[in-house]
């Protein structure tokens, strides 16, 4: 409706130009937007107070002139000039009406775009170390990174969801041995815990699961200590990956590469690997220095506040150099010379952003990294904060809050709230069955529809669109309305990596459908309103079933 709307003015200006009234202008953009108050009608047009420079005119004068020559137009019930210029614009009933069809009929295609155009982008989210289990930061990370790749997919992007895998480096021969020593404690050993250890619960079970495998045979006089470490590291590793992999699979999210560390140091048939390449390519572009026996990257010369090393003055890399490799890694894999990268951070990685895009820019891949910080998510149980899980006493985990919660009820709440904000989730409400709990409220909206279909179809009576002319109360016209600005909602919330907005609009769709149920019977002996009301319902039935879907929650049939 806003590129008609937007038609429509510029043919009365067209034809304005056309009479001599005004002089040709160069239109401006962004001119039209929905009136933010019911009484100043449906969409507020600001185009006079964009071009009066142009033609040298009042404002209010340009205003009634354009205003004049849409009066005529079947789809528009009222025009109104208002302020220093406004035209306020009021739509006819049946222009409202039109948008019931195709939010019906488009099942979950609706609201769908092409601003993608095809191009691809890669997300990376979530990427917990292999070192233990998710925490609940992480699932909002999954919550989120998964709502924003479903956005992208239904604007006409393609999407490529990625885990990085933390997989290398001492934390990794730290985490073998704390699970070393739990095996050796296990088995009555009096082993004492090293200074730099897991002391988690989780690394007592994954200790007993190797146990369970291998019995005490790595415990035997004469074992080969380092073959044990790289055995145990090896086997935890693998086993606290599937628990990460499980844990993503129950809240649906799927990916498409589990990118290893460690292929970042794995030589190629020259014997290079991938950072040794990328060091070459900055060393070629004059982006490297040594000082202090350090190499250092001339950040500083790409926006950073000031230069950062890459190789310590010992010869190890600091934890930026294999991120720039992995990085670059990502943008050439998948030629995202028309794309672009998105991570997910969480917000203790902040001063880590310019270095990481300066970094991409000095090998040739400026504004390629789009990085979206995330705030922490503080656990309540009836307002009282719960820092610890029951079963351990230590931090809850993100599969304990799946365990009491639920998957679809986890997710919605943690996409309530831009990335930006710490989200405050109280444990009670997200299990209640009331109107207090926000997915509630939606799903059963959904639930509700789905059951009024099944009750009409025993009374013979089926969603119909040949009425929906008869569809007058308020309550009918404000879900049209509504369906009206999903596209438009979807694509800001895609451009601005914000799905809060969806949840804010599935509940105000929820709502309108609860006063339109409560205001109109749809099963009534007025068989043709009572068809279009179902149809009507129908849709809202359907436009539910998108939002929640790009959102990551289901549409239940009953509840």
């Amino acid at each position: 409706m806003k590129q008609q709307i937007e038609a429509l003015i510029q043919q009365a200006i067209d034809d304005l130009v056309s009479q001599g009234v005004f002089s040709p202008v160069e239109m401006p953009e962004d001119y039209i937007e929905r009136s933010r108050e019911k009484a100043h009608g449906d969409w507020a047009c600001t185009v006079a107070l964009k071009i009066s420079k142009q033609l040298g005119k009042n404002p209010l004068e340009i205003a009634y002139a354009i205003a004049s020559g849409l009066t005529e137009d079947a789809r528009i019930s009222q025009v109104e000039v208002a302020g220093p210029g406004f035209i306020n614009l009021t739509l006819t009933n049946e222009a409202i009406l039109e948008e019931i069809v195709p939010a019906r009929e488009q099942a979950l295609d609706y609201a769908k775009s092409t601003v993608g155009a095809g191009q691809r982008v890669n997300v990376e989210f979530i990427s917990a170390n292999p070192t233990g289990p998710m925490h609940v930061g992480h699932g909002r990370w999954a919550a989120l990174g998964n709502a924003i790749c479903r956005l992208l997919e239904h604007t006409g992007w393609q999407v490529v969801r990625e885990f990085y895998i933390n997989d290398s480096g001492h934390q990794m021969d730290v985490f073998g041995n704390s699970v070393v020593v739990r095996y050796q404690q296990l088995l009555g050993e009096n082993v004492p815990e090293p200074e730099e250890f897991y002391g988690g619960a989780y690394i007592s079970d994954i200790a007993h699961a190797i146990y369970d495998e291998e019995g005490p045979r790595w415990n035997q006089a004469g074992i080969d200590t380092d073959e044990r470490l790289v055995f145990f590291r090896e086997r935890a590793y693998q086993l606290m990956l599937s628990d990460i992999q499980t844990v993503c699979d129950r809240v649906g999210v799927n990916f498409d590469v589990w990118f290893s560390e460690r292929l970042l140091y794995k030589a190629d048939e020259a014997g290079h690997t991938l950072i040794d390449n990328m060091l070459a390519r900055l060393r070629e572009r004059g982006c490297l220095y040594e000082k202090d026996g350090a190499t250092w990257f001339r950040s500083t010369d790409y926006g950073d506040d000031k230069d950062r090393v890459v190789i310590k003055s010992d010869g190890t890399y600091t934890y930026f150099c294999p991120d720039i490799a992995y990085h670059l890694e990502k943008l050439e894999r998948q030629d995202l010379s028309s794309g672009f990268l998105i991570n997910i951070w969480g917000a203790d990685h902040h001063g880590y952003v310019p270095r990481m895009q300066a970094a991409l820019a000095a090998l040739g891949h400026p504004h390629k990294l789009t990085i979206l910080l995330g705030q922490l998510v503080n656990l309540y149980r009836d307002g009282t904060a719960v820092r610890m899980s029951k079963r351990t006493g230590e931090m809850v985990t993100f599969e304990e809050l799946l365990d009491e919660v639920g998957a679809d009820a986890t997710k919605y709440l943690m996409l309530g709230r831009t990335s930006d904000q710490p989200i405050d989730f109280d444990i009670e409400t997200a299990k209640r069955s009331d109107a207090s709990n926000p997915v509630y409220y939606v799903q059963y909206a959904h639930a509700r529809i789905c059951s009024l279909l099944k009750r009409a179809a025993q009374d013979q009576l089926y969603p119909d669109p040949l009425a929906l002319q008869r569809l007058t109360d308020s309550s009918e016209l404000e879900l049209a309305r509504l369906f009206s600005r999903l596209a438009e909602i979807i694509e800001a919330a895609a451009r601005d990596l914000a799905p809060n907005r969806l949840t804010a609009y599935a509940e105000e769709l929820a709502a309108a459908f609860h006063s339109f149920y409560t205001r109109c019977p749809v099963i009534t002996e007025d068989q043709e309103l009572a068809q279009a009301r179902l149809y009507l319902a129908d849709a809202t039935r359907n436009v539910l079933a998108v939002v929640l879907g790009i959102l990551g929650v289901s549409a239940p049939e009953r509840m």
